[in-house]
């Protein structure tokens, strides 16, 4: 049976990825600190007082570089410990040393691009690149399917996702489209496809593009790994969590 098997929150939009082992869903928004920052970049003049498209920021699909860095967030001291495998760790506090992360990040920021201004925190809504707060579901054999495709041991990390389902048939979640699905005591409306970026043709490892992810969803005649969810309700999700399709 279908089960949950991995989760992924992504505090600062395209810096850094975490996994965690249970975690708190509210209805109607994002998982708890996920995309709750965002970099704004030099032409971007983006707040966070609203929801803003992806183009405002510093991101993977423009900077592959930033696919490397890991995060661990300390929730009780509202720090954020940073690694990346060409970078010294750093450690900060995202509401008033954002500052410290501009700089830390200035020479993973291709030349040809506008270049990181300033960390903000979201006020309304969490910066995912949808309008409305999405989690994304993912599944882990159509990952492995399309690995297999091109030939390459690919990590999962490529695709950002909140959610990893085990144990379905490949590309079943495409057919979610409209229905609900329930993992654990957490009931979620399957919206719409996610499109993929150029962000996932960069190694989560090292930074650099080496994969053609685009070209291999391409091939099956669109852009689209996993789906966007929202909430139905508020619950808790934990790994090993059981998923089934309600309608």
């Amino acid at each position: 049976m279908a089960y949950l098997s991995e989760i992924w929150r992504y505090p600062i939009k395209s810096h850094g990825r975490e996994s965690v082992s249970e975690v708190k869903v509210t209805a109607g928004a994002a998982l708890p600190h996920d995309r709750l920052w965002a970099v704004t970049h030099e032409d971007s003049t983006a707040d966070g007082s609203e929801w803003v498209a992806c183009h405002n920021f510093s991101r993977g699909a423009k900077a592959p570089s930033l696919m490397a860095i890991a995060t661990h967030f300390d929730e009780k001291k509202n720090t954020l410990t940073m690694s990346h495998p060409n970078k010294e760790e750093i450690t900060f506090c995202p509401d008033t040393e954002g500052e410290k992360l501009v700089q830390w990040t200035k020479d993973l920021i291709p030349g040809d691009r506008s270049g990181s201004a300033k960390l903000i925190r979201a006020r309304s809504a969490a910066m995912t690149d949808t309008d409305y707060p999405s989690i994304t579901i993912c599944s882990s054999t159509s990952h492995q399917a399309l690995a297999s495709e091109m030939g390459l041991d690919l990590s999962k990390n490529r695709w950002r996702g909140n959610l990893w389902i085990d144990d379905l048939d490949p590309w079943t979640e495409m057919d979610w489209i409209g229905k609900i699905v329930q993992i654990g005591n957490v009931q979620f409306d399957i919206v719409e496809p996610v499109q993929r970026c150029m962000a996932t043709t960069a190694n989560p490892e090292t930074g650099i593009r080496d994969a053609d992810t685009l070209g291999a969803l391409q091939a099956h005649g669109h852009q689209n790994f996993s789906v966007y969810a929202v909430a139905r309700n508020n619950g808790n999700l934990s790994l090993g969590d059981k998923l089934t399709v309600i309608d």
